[in-house]
């Protein structure tokens, strides 16, 4: 079974990350250094089905569908993953814990199977590494302290 597994620190405190990555207005902003997806339906409420859209490619629709399975706000987001057009269901799980004066971010996205399972891994991987990377630390910075766009960033 393949899995991506990636941990990211941030000099943000953990209200500020888990708004950034659970604020159906904010996600657009920092996944945008990837597919650009925008949750649609999201709340953060076990047993809420949102979608993720992102912008179509070949072979692709650029839907997700998913289920949010668990929330211990402001430390755990877990909720299922999978195609529009079916196929295997995977879980991504965001996990925030205090670190020094910031926040460590761990996103683990499991549940993929076979050949197939571990090439979609591999490319996923990539993209949401950017993302976490560039992308969401980007939008941090971007919010003042209570968590609000700054008035440059609409």
């Amino acid at each position: 079974m393949s899995a991506i597994h990636i941990v990211r620190e941030y000099p943000h405190p953990l209200q500020k990350v888990w708004r950034a990555v659970t604020d159906p207005h904010l996600i657009p902003l920092w996944t945008a250094t990837g597919a650009g997806a925008r949750p649609e339906g999201f709340a953060t409420t076990v047993g809420t089905t949102f979608k993720f859209i992102a912008k179509p490619k070949p072979g692709w629709s650029g839907v997700v569908v998913c289920e949010v399975l668990e929330v211990r706000e402001p430390s755990l987001l877990r909720y299922s993953w999978q195609d529009e057009g079916g196929g295997e269901t995977t879980e991504v799980a965001y996990r925030l814990d205090p670190h020094g004066s910031g926040t460590r971010f761990t996103y683990d996205h499991t549940g993929f199977t076979g050949p197939g399972g571990f090439f979609m891994a591999k490319i996923l991987g990539s993209v949401r590494t950017k993302m976490l990377t560039k992308g969401l630390p980007a939008v941090l910075n971007n919010l003042d302290d209570q968590g609000a766009l700054r008035p440059e960033h609409p």
